[in-house]
């Protein structure tokens, strides 16, 4: 059955329709996402008069300012400041006094630098700088109880070289010589590393050498996955710091830590990979495996010389081997 509206009704009717459809695309036009939520509702003065009971054309210029006003956009993010406990490094006049709680990310500009934003951003500093910050981070790692390595440890096992060449190796741990002298491949496997280093035309402290874990498991047994999960935040930093090219990274475990890849390295080794996805990773065998397996010195070699070519040094013609 058809109903006819009476004129004034239909007409009313209209009227609210064109408002309602010019609110809506005054909402639309000035970035609302949704209807504002009615105010709560407050009981009238008795000396005031009843509110009009008939409808209001619901048009632009009756829209109250506190509806119709543009948010303001927040205030952009600076993705290029420096963080905390790196800015106390370089600026005495700055502290933090959890200088490695959190890892600051830079917000990404668009969907193209989304994978950038997961690598950690490289910190412009001078060589002084540079120094100075790690020789903090050193210090903040002497006092670290994050895991049970500490109860133990003679003492933490930070890093040794410059890095100038911008070529860093990354081992599993210290060992028993590595915790009483203080620094990193000091015994057998570190004099293995240092021929190593001296066959690629190097010198020994043009090369970074540190390790996943900074205090010595007993029985110079492998880090459990939660000693390597506290200790990771300070490679991190060391190489957001050191900012190297290429990371030799030398056994299974250093391959763990650095990239989450778990296997045999053998069957990692000689393979290029990637570290947050931003510096070149060449796995391959720890010198302490190839004290027991000779043998395998021929294929460190053929790894080392991919490492030269990525990083644009020639291979010595002439050069030792570590077989040699």
């Amino acid at each position: 059955m058809q109903v006819d509206l009476e004129p004034d009704v239909f007409t009313e009717a209209l009227e609210l329709t064109r408002a309602l459809r010019g609110h809506i695309d005054l909402l639309t036009i000035t970035g609302a996402h949704g209807v504002p939520r009615a105010p709560t509702p407050i009981a009238p003065s008795l000396s005031e008069p009843p509110p009009s009971l008939a409808p209001t054309p619901m048009v632009p210029s009756a829209i109250p300012a506190r509806e119709r006003a543009v948010p303001a956009p927040a205030a952009p993010v600076d993705s290029n400041a420096m963080p905390d406990w790196l800015a106390a490094a370089t600026n005495p006049s700055r502290s933090s006094a959890t200088p490695f709680a959190t890892r600051p990310v830079a917000p990404t500009a668009n969907a193209q630098s989304a994978v950038q934003s997961a690598a950690p951003r490289a910190v412009s500093l001078s060589p002084e700088e540079r120094e100075r910050a790690l020789e903090q981070l050193a210090v903040e790692i002497q006092s670290c109880q994050k895991c049970g390595l500490c109860a133990k440890r003679t003492q933490t096992v930070f890093a040794r070289g410059t890095g100038s060449s911008k070529l860093c190796f990354v081992g599993e741990g210290p060992g028993a010589e590595e915790d009483a002298q203080g620094f990193p491949f000091v015994g057998p496997a570190g004099q293995l590393l240092d021929k190593m280093i001296s066959a690629m035309g190097l010198l020994r402290d043009e090369v970074y050498v540190c390790n996943i874990v900074k205090c010595r498991p007993p029985e110079n047994r492998k880090p459990e996955p939660g000693e390597m999960k506290a200790c990771m935040p300070y490679l991190d930093s060391q190489l957001e710091l050191l900012a190297p090219e290429v990371i030799v990274a030398l056994g299974a475990t250093a391959v763990e830590g650095l990239l989450g890849i778990s296997g045999g390295i053998t069957r990692l080794r000689g393979t290029w990979k990637l570290y947050k996805g931003r510096i070149a990773v060449m796995p391959t065998f720890h010198p302490a495996y190839l004290l027991r397996s000779p043998s395998a010195k021929h294929d460190v070699w053929e790894d080392l010389k991919s490492v030269l070519r990525q990083l644009g040094r020639p291979v010595p013609e002439r050069g030792k081997r570590p077989s040699q």
